[in-house]
């Protein structure tokens, strides 16, 4: 384990904003509604302050202020943010993203739970907070070893917490893949966790068996249902092509900034709780951000091949025990996630031991209701660690 300092050399930056001045448009009409996919006009303008206005060095200092460091599991690179809590003996808890996120879009609860009372909370309530980049995702690159799943990435995090970072026992939070990787956690290594708490639901085998059936959802689920159907029939077009042929967009989107800046977007617009207008949730700083980690350490390409290996390399039990996720799990319920599974069905596979429906949020819940969550984290982990 070393330490690590982000430092993304000047002739990338330069090399990038060349690209975007340099954009070929291909024109588009009648899309202000985004049907067609990202509009070209907002997309103009977010490309033009990417080239001439963002500032990707105050950026870098602002992620520099955080603790980094790499090291290598199962031959796979892995870089983490780490961070010491502040208090009378703070828990271990490891934070996991998603797709297209990156370890960033977690900073923002980093600091509350690491150090609650400086943020007007109880310092018996402090995390130690451990933030990984998912395998081929960001600094957590070059990765060239095939078959890096959600499945074997708990592997990796067990490995991460126990062997490099000494913990027997942690907690555990995810969103969007995160979710499935800290759900994996609390299936096969229960033991090892204090607890589970995630914003995404869905069964750990949704790969080969589909989301739960319309039958399981109540009377009063059935607006999620709908919006969970629309998912699976209208927003998972980008998902197929990950799982199914993700090198083939690599070449572009590896060469044309602009055309990454559209893929990412247009889900950032859509799962996000901003009612269209991505600015409600993102600013443009926030936006180019994630961008420019993709872009500088060229991992569109394997952190899409994440879904072809998750998708090609089936979830596998390691007990057919219930409930299927045995360690204590705490659901957040946002209602602009971008699907649902039902209540009825959770109680059932997960040990439930809080769920919480929110007023506001959607997929990127850390970005958009940071406050929220930490408290939510707070309230969770609060009882579980009187058994410690």
């Amino acid at each position: 384990m070393q330490r690590f300092d982000i430092a993304i050399p000047e002739e990338v930056l330069t090399d990038l904003r060349q690209r975007l001045k340099r954009t070929r448009w291909p024109g588009d009409f009648n899309n202000t509604d985004w049907a067609y996919g990202t509009e070209q006009g907002y997309l103009q303008e977010l490309v033009r302050y990417w080239a001439d206005g963002f500032d990707w060095r105050a950026q870098e200092r602002a992620i520099n202020a955080f603790s980094h460091y790499r090291t290598t599991v199962d031959d796979i690179p892995l870089h983490f943010l780490h961070e010491k809590g502040k208090g009378p003996r703070p828990l271990p808890l490891i934070l996991t993203h998603g797709w297209p996120w990156t370890f960033w879009d977690l900073h923002k609860v980093i600091r509350p739970l690491t150090d609650p009372a400086s943020f007007g909370g109880d310092p018996r309530d402090a995390f130690e907070v451990i933030v990984p980049s998912l395998p081929g995702f960001g600094f957590s690159t070059p990765l060239t070893k095939p078959g890096v799943s959600c499945w074997n990435t708990a592997d990796l995090w067990v490995k991460l917490m126990r062997d490099v970072l000494g913990h027997e026992r942690f907690g555990a939070h995810g969103d969007d893949f995160g979710a499935l990787i800290t759900a994996q956690l609390g299936h096969k290594y229960a033991e090892h966790l204090v607890g589970v708490h995630i914003t995404l639901m869905a069964p750990l085998d949704i790969g080969t068996k589909g989301p739960v059936p319309p039958s399981e959802y109540g009377p009063d689920e059935q607006e999620k249902l709908q919006r969970t159907l629309r998912f699976f029939q209208e927003g998972s077009g980008y998902s197929n092509l990950q799982s199914t042929r993700p090198q083939t967009p690599t070449y572009a989107l590896n060469d044309s900034p602009a055309g990454l800046c559209a893929w990412i977007l247009e889900k950032r617009r859509a799962w996000s709780d901003c009612d269209g207008d991505v600015e409600k949730v993102f600013t443009k700083d926030e936006l180019l951000t994630a961008m420019t980690l993709y872009w500088a350490t060229q991992s569109f390409g394997t952190s899409a091949r994440y879904y072809y290996e998750s998708s090609h390399h089936p979830w596998q039990p390691s007990h057919a025990r219930t409930p299927v996720v045995e360690a204590p799990t705490a659901i957040a319920s946002l209602p602009r996630e971008i699907f649902h599974m039902p209540r009825r069905w959770a109680e059932k596979y997960y040990n439930l031991q809080r769920w919480t429906d929110f007023p506001a949020g959607g997929h990127f819940f850390p970005m958009e209701q940071p406050e929220r969550l930490v408290e939510n984290l707070r309230a969770f982990f609060r009882p579980l660690r009187r058994s410690e």
